[in-house]
């Protein structure tokens, strides 16, 4: 303190604590002119103690002004004095009093002009004290770190002395500040670093990556300019270099896919589409990760996005990764099924486009993990879109081409039928039939017949039939299904078709009577309708016939009804028909259609002698006429031996299996009946049965008298 006194004169002593700035300037002028480098280390420690470490602001200033001024003695020999100069200026950057804080900042800039390249012992904290002063309070300030910042930053790119790696754990503690000062702070200053070419910022790029697509959402429109501005920089130096880090980084890009803003989003999905082109095996590891970031942009609101997402979508499908090289299939399986739960319709199609790449790629892996996707898949064929019931028929029947994954789906299916029936309803014939065109139709027919043969929930078991039987009916993919079962009489796999599809469709009388018109089997059709009981014929049985009638009408059933032609070749066909008329109320639309047809069967068989013409024209004579002559077994088989059986069809054994069925069915209806408390019989609440005999009478053709128009039903 002696030393430091005896060489500064108490006039200077006194102007470097006065309140007029230009009196303390021109003291420090006069430290700095004084020269005497042998005593200047006692100057230093008299300025820093007594005036920069004062109570007293305006000794805080002068101190300052001070430290600089006897830098700029030092000149060269300036460096070796900088650990007592630095630290008290640095100290003075949170001083409460903002004039303090800009002196800081002016005697800093000085320094910092003397000493250039020497500073940089001090970058780290000199920029942890700008970082921090380039959201100050004051605008003069902040002025002043600005020019102290540019002044460091030229000093920084000229330096070889700059250590990139201590610097950049100091930049990522930064990276997620909000002030948006300091963000343009620290954008300004990766930009600078990453410009210079002896500073690899590229390499260190996954530590700040992450806060500079934060800064992308920021409410100011320069800061996301810069930052944006910043990682197009990055990205294009990612394209030209031979080495980078793609796993760290992919990590990152995932997590920025799913922001909320939009202009975040469009960039990372940029990235992610570049990383999938040049990343090749790097990403192997990150494959799952990235379609579970590409998939929810495909549905993203923004164009843009779409349009990218779905590039990079298909870009990440052709690769064709390796088990053996390190590529996993279940993570892939598992974001697929996750993303088969989105609430958009484009997203749940290209999960299921993946589950189908990898069936079709990798089969015995994804069968492995069939347990962990087969219930979403099941429960995805009540997806509300078609497109996406479609496509997870497809996935499905490609998993069902073994044999026990086919049993499986069908066994499953039939369940989801019995526990959703609106998905029967709206589902039911749309699966049926695009399962047939991709499975095989009778292979698919048969499956379920042998299911709901021993089904034990009997109403469910006659909704299921009755809706096969329509799709069987109407679909235009089971016509060769159809034309099989019309050569059950003369061929082996349309008799073991039609006894395997006999068996289950015995839960619908109306099934079993459409399944043996359908086959031909025309006696059994009449015998099946004569063993038909009062309980049988309810509501719910004569809109199914109701729907038969019509049915019969179209170009499905044009053989049948040209068979009408030949009378005398298919009696039973014309008892069958005669007896399902005798059913249907004479008011209601189907018997009018169904009598109407009736009419217009010839009284002459052109295909035979066996019939005369009947004076009445009535063609129900022709039944009275032919039982009373040959033996007939089965439609277009006259003068045979009546058998029980016929192309190995036991009708016998199967007529009682309709039987012993309906009787079951009955028993059930009574029982359910009797639950809620109601005896009255279901028939008679739902339909009045007429009380004339079911034989017709001979003038069935006439229009009804208006005193007699009692009729069937």
């Amino acid at each position: 303190m002696a030393d430091a006194l005896s060489v500064i004169p108490a006039a200077v002593l006194r102007n470097l604590s006065d309140k007029l700035y230009e009196k303390r300037k021109n003291a420090a002028l006069e430290l700095a002119a004084a020269g005497d480098h042998d005593k200047i280390t006692a100057v230093i420690k008299l300025l820093t103690t007594e005036f920069t470490y004062s109570p007293q602001s305006n000794h805080r200033k002068g101190g300052l002004i001070g430290l600089a001024a006897a830098t700029v003695g030092l000149t060269t020999e300036a460096a070796q004095h900088l650990e007592q100069i630095v630290p008290p200026v640095l100290n003075s950057f949170s001083d409460q009093d903002s004039r303090v804080r800009y002196y800081a900042c002016e005697a800093l800039y000085n320094i910092a002009k003397v000493v250039r390249g020497d500073f940089i012992v001090f970058f780290n904290q000199i920029f942890d004290a700008l970082c921090k002063l380039s959201a100050d309070s004051d605008a003069n300030v902040q002025s002043a770190a600005h020019l102290l910042d540019r002044l460091v930053k030229d000093i920084v790119t000229e330096s070889d002395q700059f250590s990139i790696e201590e610097f950049i754990p100091l930049l990522r503690e930064r990276m997620n500040v909000l002030n948006p000062y300091v963000r343009q702070f620290l954008v300004g200053w990766i930009t600078v670093l990453d410009s210079v070419p002896d500073i690899d910022m590229l390499g260190f790029l996954p530590d700040f990556l992450d806060g500079l697509f934060n800064m992308l959402s920021d409410s100011s429109h320069e800061i996301r300019q810069q930052a944006d501005s910043a990682l197009s920089e990055f990205l294009q130096e990612i394209k030209n270099s031979p080495s980078v880090d793609y796993g760290r980084m992919a990590e990152i890009l995932v997590q920025r896919a799913a922001s909320p803003d939009e202009f975040t989003r469009l960039t990372a999905i940029t990235w992610i589409n570049e990383f999938v082109k040049l990343g090749g095996d790097q990403l192997v590891p990150y494959y799952a990760d990235i379609l579970g970031a590409i998939l929810p942009c495909i549905s993203d609101k923004e164009e843009k996005i779409r349009v990218v997402a779905r590039e990079t979508n298909e870009e990440l499908r052709t690769i064709k990764a390796d088990p053996a090289e390190g590529f996993e299939v279940g993570p892939i399986l598992s974001i697929a099924r996750r993303q088969l739960s989105s609430e958009f319709e484009a997203t749940r199609i290209e999960a299921l486009h993946w589950i189908s790449t990898l069936l079709n790629r990798h089969r015995t892996e994804v069968l492995s993990y069939l347990n962990d996707i087969f219930d979403t898949l099941l429960k995805a064929l009540s997806d509300p879109s078609d497109k996406v019931v479609l496509l997870v028929l497809e996935v499905h029947a490609c998993i069902a081409k073994d044999p026990q994954h086919f049993r499986h789906l069908v066994v499953f299916l039939v369940h989801n039928f019995r526990v959703d029936n609106s998905l029967l309803e709206k589902r039911g014939a749309l699966i049926i039939r695009r399962l047939c065109v991709l499975l095989d139709a009778e292979r698919v027919y048969r499956e379920l017949s042998t299911i709901l043969e021993g089904e034990s929930d009997l109403d469910f078991a006659s909704i299921m039939v009755q809706a096969l039987n329509l799709i069987l009916l109407t679909s235009c993919e089971l016509s060769e299904l159809r034309n099989l079962l019309k050569q059950s009489l003369v061929n082996s796999s349309g008799k073991d078709l039609f006894v395997s599809l006999y068996a289950s469709w015995c839960h619908s009388p109306m099934a079993i009577i459409s399944l043996c018109l359908l086959a031909q089997t025309y006696q059994h059709a009449s015998a099946v309708i004569q063993s038909l009981v009062e309980e049988d014929i309810n509501v719910k049985f004569l809109v199914q016939l109701d729907k038969l009638i019509r049915l019969l009408e179209t170009p499905i059933f044009a053989y049948l009804r040209l068979q009408l032609l030949e009378p005398g070749r298919y009696i039973w066909l014309l008892k069958a028909l005669y007896g399902l008329l005798m059913l249907l109320p004479q008011q209601s639309a189907a018997f009018k259609i169904l009598r109407t047809r009736l009419k217009t069967v010839p009284s002459n068989s052109f295909g035979g002698d066996q019939l005369k013409q009947s004076s009445s024209g009535n063609p129900y004579q022709i039944l009275h006429h032919i039982q009373g002559g040959s033996q007939i077994t089965e439609d277009g088989d006259i003068n045979q031996d009546n058998k029980n059986s016929h192309n190995g069809i036991n009708f016998v054994a199967r007529l009682q299996q309709f039987e012993h069925m309906q009787h079951q069915h009955r028993l059930h209806a009574k029982s359910h009946v009797q639950s809620l408390g109601n005896p009255t019989s279901t028939l008679t609440k739902e339909v009045q049965r007429p009380e004339e005999p079911r034989r017709p009478s001979s003038d069935i053709n006439k229009p009804p008298s208006k005193t007699s128009r009692r009729g069937p039903g």
